[in-house]
């Protein structure tokens, strides 16, 4: 990838921004994909309530050269300070729109700036024209299937807002060896979320059909594929982990609540199982026997609508009594989850767009179509949630903290672990009490 910063023969220097594992994973990923070679890449993990644990991120299995958890503040002086050719925003809409007026404000018209990279972590179900617009004024917006660029480019259109940066791509982290079945496996993996279905009730259901499931086959391994341990963070908030539900409940021999990197999980998987997962584009992508179920309803809030279509939808009764979904290869190839040789390009119209940015001499400023003009009761609140002033600059009290060494530091670490095993148990354990006490 040329570079305005490096030498042709080095390789490009990527800066991703993440606020959570899924979201470091995806965005970390996507800069190996965008880039030509092998990048320098530094990683920055926003601090907040979802701030990946080291567990997880070892879980995710993908590093940097360079991790280090910042404040907004500290990550636009980071970014003004080094020569990154690409920037890349991992980030839910809010935290991507504040981070796109902090770096507007650093690069005045024809500056020589890094290219900005957006995008989603999995299926866009709810909110797109929220967090499309909230994403707008990044070079590049990454859609993860043809049907998603369709979308995009609609909303933008729509609005008047320029659609140019939007750009056909795939998820990052589709691979892996196409299923085979193995003599004498026979293994179904439920994979499970942290906000859907969301009340105790659904979750218990699932959870049981699970469990009934694996007595009705005693010579199949059940697995529960969990995304986190009670008190962890991901993108979404679990009130309701199914570990604690779990507890209450017999479970038989072959069952088994497992963590780890999807991909393994998938290596040994005869049937993925779930409601709604982006791990359901992952199976089909290698071909796993894939079902998505209907037993809470085909229903936006449950995001198992996107597989409207898909031929893979299908009720624990229907999978009791052996019956494996077969998908709609037109689905599939919409979605930008086909098998075979498509995804090897999938990204290269990416490529192509940001090596032609950065060979331009200069870059327009960046123009999120929120501004103080256009959205004033709207953005101020977003950005001071980061501690920006409705221009983009680090409000008084949020200027990057100095590196913390000895005592201070320790003393510093415990206090925020603290706070946020304080903000975890409100969370899980005190706002349903107080939810529940509400309905009575």
């Amino acid at each position: 990838m040329p570079s305005r910063t490096n030498p042709l023969d080095t390789p490009p220097r990527i800066a991703v921004l993440a606020d959570s594992d899924t979201r470091w994973k995806w965005g970390a990923l996507t800069a190996r994909r965008i880039a030509e070679r092998t990048p320098e890449l530094s990683g920055f993990l926003l601090r907040g309530r979802a701030t990946p644990t080291p567990r997880q991120l070892a879980e995710v299995g993908v590093g940097a050269d360079a991790l280090r958890e910042v404040t907004m503040a500290a990550f636009l002086r980071a970014v003004e300070r080094e020569p990154y050719d690409v920037v890349v925003l991992a980030l839910v809409g809010g935290a991507a729109q504040a981070a796109l007026h902090g770096l507007a404000r650093l690069w005045p018209a024809g500056a020589r700036r890094p290219v900005l990279v957006t995008g989603y972590v999995g299926v866009v179900y709810e909110k797109l024209a929220d967090g499309l617009l909230l994403r707008h004024g990044a070079d590049v917006v990454l859609a993860n299937s043809r049907h998603d660029a369709e979308r995009f480019r609609a909303v933008y259109e729509g609005v008047g807002a320029d659609a140019s940066a939007v750009t056909e791509a795939a998820l990052p982290f589709l691979g892996g060896a196409p299923y085979r079945p193995e003599p004498g496996r026979d293994t179904v993996v439920f994979a499970a979320q942290p906000s859907v279905p969301e009340s105790r009730a659904d979750r218990l259901y699932l959870l049981r059909r699970l469990i009934a499931h694996a007595r009705r086959h005693p010579g199949r391994e059940v697995l529960l594929k969990l995304r986190s341990k009670p008190g962890e963070h991901t993108t979404h908030i679990e009130e309701q982990p199914y570990q604690k539900l779990a507890r209450s409940l017999e479970r038989p021999p072959n069952f088994r609540l497992v963590y780890g990197n999807m991909g393994e999980v998938l290596d040994r998987a005869d049937l993925l199982v779930t409601v709604s997962s982006t791990a359901a584009l992952e199976s089909l992508h290698r071909q796993v026997p894939t079902a998505v179920l209907t037993d809470l309803g085909v229903r936006e809030g449950l995001g198992n609508h996107h597989f409207i279509g898909s031929g893979c939808l299908a009720s624990w009764d229907e999978l009791d009594a052996g019956h494996r979904p077969s998908p709609d290869a037109g689905w599939l190839a919409a979605q930008g989850v086909a098998p075979g040789e498509a995804y090897a390009t999938a990204f290269d119209a990416a490529r192509a767009r940001i090596v032609d940015l950065l060979a331009r001499p200069g870059l327009p400023p960046v123009r999120p179509y929120y501004t103080p003009a256009t959205a004033p009761g709207y953005l101020p609140g977003l950005l001071a949630r980061h501690h920006l002033a409705p221009d983009g600059t680090p409000l008084p009290g949020a200027a990057p903290e100095a590196e913390a060494t000895g005592v201070r530091r320790l003393v510093r670490d415990a206090v925020r672990d603290a706070a946020r095993g304080a903000y975890r148990h409100g969370v899980q354990r005190v706002a349903p009490v107080i939810r529940r006490m509400g309905e009575l």
